[in-house]
């Protein structure tokens, strides 16, 4: 038996199969583009997207011969389309970047009131959630929002294009802002105040929970060779936690991709006024009777991206000479002791715990001696910083956090870890692991057709590692650099602030 693990993402999706062991036996990726018609829009089209998933399952059923029986999905959160009765999609879906409804988010939140829809959500308003989004198509969109006969996200839109009831996960119904976390349940109170039935959404399902068949006539043309369990998967960083290995109390995740993320697992629900006023937020886990929180850097990953794209034009030419990483070539100028810089690297909204979305970055610092490496470290030194004010605030809350275990493409370079590691002054532990929230998504088809836990199941499918200790003399250094690194958001916020204004 195989069990195959879908990734909706939000730059593309990704298909991997596994075997009953865990080990990757045929994976497949599609890019899709993220359309920006506006300023302030992020959005993607629905039918592309549905329409990439389907190939990326049909090309790795093609490449096994270990036919798939149960599968289970990683989605993205907050993004959402509008479906009509005859089952057309109405509207593109506004992803988590997506910042229109800023003012009806500041609006509505304040009505309602900002403690109630904490303490019944688990996180502080933001106009990157559904509910949000979903009220700015009330006011903008009358047609489409009469017309709408269901708002599904990515995982329970795949149940619905399979031909069953969609269902929702906890830890992705958890993403929408309309979800009671203690009761889990969309909310009444939230809903009534929306003026949304709850039978437009779809059914909130605990991660794990078989949650339909995929009738042979409905997967063969997906390549499915029998009828396929469905399973409730989850949020794509609670996903990607689990398929880490974060099943004990003090593990968190160190996604380390486009957006950096923490991700914890906690033993119980937690809503201190520290987190609320940090924006830190807590929802459900992948495991049962779990909870978990994210804090996160938007910019992350993005900001090594900008260096080679603005900066990086030698090591680009190289790489289309030589084939080598252009990245790789970047990081490889960069110098092995901490920078003499200091970067605010809001390159785009800050994430935690500010949730300022007309933040701006900083280099400060610059010489004429400066060079492209020190520029580089300096970047993704800011980046690690902000990830360490958000560490610091999570342990101040309460989280129990003793071990970082790092996922993602940045893991890849040994170097960039280990600044990771000197920055944070923690151990960073790297698991062999290439697409998390896939095999974590796998795991969970797994675990509800073999009816095995699925905390047992990663106790026997725990990949390789490697480990980075903090260098004592670079950790010392940020420490102190740390302490200025604090001081920069509301000194520089003021002047963002005034140029609004002008």
């Amino acid at each position: 038996m195989s069990y195959l693990g879908l990734d909706i993402g939000t730059g593309g999706c990704k298909a991997v199969v596994f075997d009953s062991n865990g080990k990757e036996l045929a994976s497949s990726f599609r890019e899709y583009a993220v359309l920006h018609p506006y300023p302030d829009w992020a959005e993607l089209n629905p039918e592309e997207v549905i329409t990439q998933c389907f190939e990326v399952i049909t090309e790795v059923n093609a490449s096994v011969s270990d036919p798939v029986t149960a599968m289970s999905i990683s989605s993205q959160g907050e993004a959402f389309a509008p479906v009509g009765g005859d089952g057309k999609i109405l509207g593109n879906a506004m992803v988590s970047s997506d910042s229109r409804a800023r003012d009806i988010a500041t609006r509505w939140s304040s009505s309602f009131g900002n403690e109630k829809i904490y303490h019944i959500t688990g996180h502080t308003p933001h106009p990157l959630f559904t509910l949000f989004k979903i009220l700015w198509i009330k006011e903008n969109q009358p047609d489409v929002w009469n017309n709408t006969r269901y708002f599904l996200c990515f995982e329970d839109l795949f149940h619905y294009r399979m031909g069953l009831e969609p269902k929702i996960s906890w830890p992705l119904a958890g993403r929408t802002m309309l979800f009671d976390v203690l009761h889990h349940q969309w909310s009444k109170e939230i809903l009534e105040a929306v003026g949304l039935l709850p039978e437009r959404l779809a059914i909130p399902s605990l991660s794990g929970e078989i949650t339909g068949i995929i009738k042979p006539e409905n997967g063969l043309k997906l390549g499915f060779k029998n009828g396929v369990t469905l399973v409730a998967g989850g949020h794509d960083q609670t996903c990607a936690a689990l398929g880490a290995g974060v099943i004990e109390t003090g593990m968190c995740m160190y996604a380390t991709g486009s957006v950096e993320c923490f991700c914890p697992i906690l033993d119980k629900p937690s809503f201190s006024e520290e987190l609320q006023r940090n924006n830190l937020c807590c929802y459900d886990y992948t495991v049962r009777g779990k909870y978990t929180s994210v804090a996160y850097s938007l910019t992350g990953g993005n900001i090594l991206r900008w260096m080679r794209d603005e900066l990086g034009q030698s090591e680009k030419a190289i790489s289309a000479r030589s084939g080598q990483n252009a990245y790789a070539l970047l990081l490889d100028t960069m110098p092995s002791r901490p920078s003499d810089l200091l970067v605010l690297p809001y390159f785009s909204a800050t994430g935690t715990p500010y949730f300022d979305t007309r933040a701006k970055g900083a280099i400060i610092g610059l010489q004429l001696s400066t060079t492209k490496g020190e520029i580089t470290r300096a970047l993704l030194e800011g980046v690690a910083l902000e990830m360490k004010l958000n560490l610091q605030l999570m342990e101040k809350s309460g989280m129990k956090i003793n071990t970082l275990i790092a996922t993602g493409g940045g893991t890849r370079n040994p170097k960039w870890t280990q600044l990771k590691a000197d920055v944070l002054n923690k151990k960073i532990i790297v698991r062999d692991i290439s697409e998390a929230g896939c095999f974590g998504a796998a795991l969970l088809a797994q675990s509800a057709t073999e009816n095995i836990p699925v905390v047992e199941l990663l106790r026997d499918n725990t990949s390789k590692t490697e480990e980075f200790t903090p260098n004592p003399e670079n950790a010392k250094i940020y420490d102190k650099k740390f302490i200025t690194y604090k001081q920069l958001y509301p000194v520089l916020k003021q002047f963002w602030s005034e140029k609004q204004t002008d």
